[in-house]
């Protein structure tokens, strides 16, 4: 039933000049996650690499640690929107009812089932991780990035996250109208497939705020670049959680802001500090 493209019929007026014709927009829709049968959290989204989105979602959220912690996965489609309809073993089924809570959220949301300022301002685990990477390396990963969101180039509407490694390019990428959606996708794709967060560069097409920054620690991204600016509480937070954080990254270069220590010079071992 649902797509992640529509082509729609629009009017342009330029140049003092009208126009009929057809535009490619990015599909939205409802996405309902429940867990046992108790509703968790309603995200607008980008219908596509669901069961990524289910999986990501539960664990960049902190339901699960484990994909082995989700017994089963169903994917109802309904005409007002999508279920992920998922099934915990135990003890965590009881873990989650203690917690439950229902938050309809805005495309993106990025706090979901949270009660409390703690929950909120979770510090994340510590990224040991002492890969390091060259300007160069930032800007292919970046590069790669924009060649292949297959939505975005049709659309100009979505944002993408992508997962690249030296000698390996781009491992994965995955694309949403929520830029926290595309991140959970993204983990839960590398979930699926077992690929750990070491030695990784993590490109996001959006600013940087806390919720993202969280959400590349439970993935154990060293490395996280986005092509807008961070906010205050991002750059303390990837401080404290070791990640070196590289944003307004474009043609021209990029700026780093936390954990330089990993960026190294073309030349030689210096790395900038």
């Amino acid at each position: 039933m649902f797509g992640p493209t529509r082509r729609v019929e629009r009017t342009a007026w330029r140049a003092g000049e009208v126009a009929g014709g057809e535009r490619t927009i990015p599909e939205e829709t409802a996405v309902a996650f429940t867990y046992n049968g108790s509703s968790y959290a309603v995200m607008m989204a980008t219908p596509q690499d669901l069961e990524d989105f289910a999986l990501g979602f539960s664990l960049t959220e902190g339901i699960i640690k484990s994909p082995a912690e989700i017994e089963s996965l169903e994917i109802i489609e309904e005409e007002i929107g999508i279920e992920l309809r998922m099934r915990l073993i135990e003890p965590h089924a009881t873990a989650f009812r203690e917690r439950r809570r229902y938050l309809a959220g805005p495309t993106g949301c990025g706090l979901c089932g949270i009660e409390t300022l703690s929950e909120a301002m979770r510090t994340p685990v510590t990224i040991a991780d002492d890969s390091s990477f060259t300007p160069k390396e930032i800007m292919a990963a970046l590069d790669a990035l924009h060649g292949l969101q297959a939505i975005n180039q049709v659309t100009h509407a979505v944002h993408g996250a992508a997962f690249y490694r030296t000698g390996e390019g781009p491992v994965a990428l995955r694309e949403d109208v929520g830029r926290h959606n595309a991140l959970d996708k993204l983990a839960g794709a590398l979930a699926r497939r077992s690929i750990p967060g070491r030695g990784s560069v993590g490109v996001l097409t959006s600013r940087l705020s806390v919720e993202l920054v969280q959400k590349a620690a439970t993935i154990g991204i060293p490395v996280l670049v986005a092509v807008s600016a961070p906010t205050a509480l991002a750059v303390r937070t990837a401080e404290a959680s070791g990640i070196t954080l590289v944003a307004v990254a474009r043609k021209d270069g990029f700026e780093i802001f936390t954990n330089p220590q990993r960026i190294r010079q073309e030349q030689g071992a210096h790395v900038f500090v």
